[in-house]
C-alpha cells in the first residue's frame, strides 16, 4: 500500500515555471513513478515517468525539453520541474506509482494521488 500526496500547483503566466512534488508514504519507495494530467472532458494522459532506480526517464512528446522528472529516495519524493509553461499545460496533475508494469498508460499504474491544479494563463 502506497499513499501519494501532490503539491506545488498554482497559477502562472505562459513562459513561467512551477515545480510539483509528490510525497509517498507507506511501504518502501521502490516503485516506478509517473506524472499524468487531465483536463475536464478529456482522458488522463501521460506526462513523465521515472524508473524504480531513477536511472531512466520518459516524457510525452508535448513536454519533452521543457519538463524534468526526478526522484529523491531519501525523502520518498518525486518532482516534476515544469519550465516554459504553455496554456495547453493547464490541467490537474496526478502522481502515480506502480510496482511491476512497463507501460506508461494510466491503466497500468496501481496507486494515485488526488491531484494538484496547474493553471497557465496567456
Amino acid at each position: 500500500q502506497v499513499q501519494l500526496v501532490e503539491s506545488g500547483g498554482g497559477s502562472v503566466q505562459a513562459g513561467g515555471s512551477l515545480r510539483l512534488s509528490c510525497v509517498a508514504s507507506g511501504r518502501t519507495f521502490t516503485y516506478r513513478m509517473g506524472w499524468f494530467r487531465q483536463t475536464p472532458g478529456k482522458a488522463r494522459e501521460f506526462v513523465a515517468g521515472i524508473s524504480r532506480s531513477g536511472g531512466s526517464t520518459y516524457y510525452a512528446d508535448s513536454v519533452k525539453g521543457r519538463f524534468t522528472i526526478s526522484r529523491d529516495g531519501t525523502k520518498n519524493t518525486v518532482y516534476l520541474q515544469m519550465n516554459s509553461l504553455k496554456p495547453d499545460d493547464t490541467a490537474v496533475y496526478y502522481c502515480a506509482a506502480d510496482a511491476y508494469g512497463s507501460t506508461w498508460l494510466p491503466g497500468g499504474m496501481d496507486y494515485w494521488g488526488k491531484g494538484t491544479l496547474v493553471t497557465v494563463s496567456s
